[in-house]
């Protein structure tokens, strides 16, 4: 039943710091976390806070393995590990992937580090899951299983990020977040990644009369995102990484002016899935 599934699911939407209350229902205040389904298969990209409810439906399910991708180790992208439930799960294999500090620090010693005192009571020895930690270089080309193929990509981002696109049974799908673009120029590794792409999830944390604003910060806005996708003739673009500040009547905007730009566009909402 599972053969040729391609979908993706956000748990977590969300940029900087994890927000909730009436102002933030519709699109949701957990920071990120995206799951991919190829086939069988389950990818987690990022540890935000919204891995902790993917985490209680992965037990649910009894799942035996899954692929945990970071883009990097900023705080909203790391937090909700310690609250994944598989980990300490003894019939759960996982396995957990990074590239942003090759050279600098393995996978092991940044989870190791995060994992543990003085930032949290216990120590990653009480994680009773089979726990595989696997470095790589952006650039390399990984196949955590056959026929899934994930090329990575180094993102302008202040200490480091790798973008992933998937490609599975004939489709793709761009992740390029967290990425800061130069005014005036069409990011040239965002649009390698986005070429002929079925979904691209896109950095939109900002509007672009607020880049000089926030110039440095490592982030793109949602115009920036059109621009690309119309140039890679991308099929469909999910705005992603929102401004915790943002509401969700600001978003409804957002969303509307990315439409009437770009018809094919949506804004990531927490829970939301799409199959490619």
């Amino acid at each position: 039943m599972y053969s040729d599934v391609f979908q993706v699911k956000f748990w977590g939407v969300r940029g900087s710091i994890p927000v909730s209350g009436r102002e933030f229902e519709r699109y949701g205040g957990n920071t990120p976390c995206i799951e991919v389904r190829c086939g069988e298969h389950r990818l987690l990209f990022d540890a935000g806070s919204g891995i902790r409810e993917a985490g209680l439906e992965m037990l649910g399910q009894n799942l035996a393995e899954v692929h945990l991708f970071f883009t990097h180790c900023h705080y909203d992208h790391i937090i909700g590990l310690p609250f994944f439930k598989p980990i300490y799960n003894p019939e759960t294999a996982v396995h957990i992937w990074s590239g942003h500090l090759h050279g600098t620090m393995s996978t092991s010693q940044m989870i190791r580090q995060f994992v543990g005192p003085p930032y949290f009571p216990v120590r990653l020895d009480i994680c009773k899951a089979a726990l595989n930690f696997r470095d790589f270089t952006p650039g390399d080309v990984l196949t955590p299983k056959p026929g899934i193929v994930i090329r990575t990509f180094s993102l302008n981002h202040p200490g480091g990020c790798v973008g992933y696109r998937i490609e599975w049974a004939g489709r793709s799908l761009a992740l390029v977040f967290d990425i800061e673009h130069q005014p005036g120029v069409l990011d040239p590794t965002a649009l390698a990644m986005m070429q002929d792409a079925d979904i691209a999830v896109y950095d939109s944390a900002f509007t672009e009369s607020e880049m000089e604003r926030y110039r440095g910060f490592g982030h793109s806005s949602w115009e920036h995102g059109v621009l690309l996708a119309r140039e890679a003739a991308t099929r469909k673009l999910i705005l992603f990484h929102h401004a915790p500040s943002r509401t969700d009547s600001e978003m409804a905007l957002i969303e509307r002016l990315a439409q009437e730009a770009f018809p094919a566009t949506q804004a990531a909402r927490d829970g939301m899935v799409l199959d490619l």
